[in-house]
């Protein structure tokens, strides 16, 4: 935090799990990857163990959590194609303010996603990772003129006071977002969700049922697009 103390952080598992819950029961298989390839960090305070089809999640990607795949790995190779992915997805919880923003590896995944026409879902404080493409060269940020919902900084600066957080923000991913010509539509968390074009977002572990579906509809949708199109 901001004065020197610590706060122990991570993906928030409800804004992970449930989404791909819904991925699954669509159809689609979920990779994970880390910037270094170490375990996935979960907020394990907030995991809902008592939900049965978490549960058979936490079950099916236990090894994948524990040795996940390598971002740097799938960046340097050359062959993407080995995998038909659509989409990529960052799970929120303060965890993705921590490195993401300016990992160069995040933001070559970001230009490979947009260059190769991949969805983008990003909830609660996961659209911070879209940071990383603020320095494409001489690019224009790739989500200039684009409006999200995500967690928004005016809440972030209450959580000290609520006793979620033992300090201040260090910094404040939402104003960032802004002055790259971001529009974050809420200044509350309502579980609210917002489609523009490839990109899908929204606010808060409220929305991560009504996000995952959403997220799953317009991904079937596609790949029936796609299909028709040949």
């Amino acid at each position: 935090m901001k004065n020197g103390k610590k706060f122990s952080t991570g993906n928030h598992p409800v804004e992970t799990l449930v989404p791909i819950l819904h991925f699954e029961q669509a159809g689609f298989e979920v990779d994970f990857y880390t910037p270094t390839g170490d375990p996935v960090k979960f907020e394990m305070w907030a995991m809902p163990y008592e939900d049965e089809n978490i549960g058979k999640i936490l079950d099916k990607y236990n090894t994948q959590f524990s040795n996940p795949h390598n971002l740097r790995d799938f960046i340097a190779d050359t062959n993407k194609g080995y995998v038909d992915y659509v989409a990529v997805f960052i799970p929120g919880g303060h965890g993705a303010m921590l490195g993401l923003p300016e990992n160069n590896d995040v933001k070559e995944l970001i230009k490979w996603a947009v260059a190769e026409d991949k969805y983008l879902l990003a909830i609660c404080h996961g659209p911070a990772a879209l940071l990383s493409a603020a320095d494409c060269g001489n690019a224009e940020f790739p989500f200039k003129g684009y409006k999200i919902n995500s967690f928004p900084d005016e809440m972030d600066k209450t959580l000290p006071e609520s006793g979620y957080q033992p300090g201040e923000m260090p910094w404040f991913y939402g104003e960032k977002l802004k002055q790259l010509g971001v529009e974050i539509l809420n200044k509350k968390i309502a579980g609210d969700c917002h489609v523009d074009r490839k990109l899908i977002t929204a606010d808060s572990p409220l929305a991560a049922d009504k996000f995952g579906k959403l997220c799953a509809d317009e991904l079937l949708a596609y790949e029936k697009s796609r299909v028709e199109n040949g």
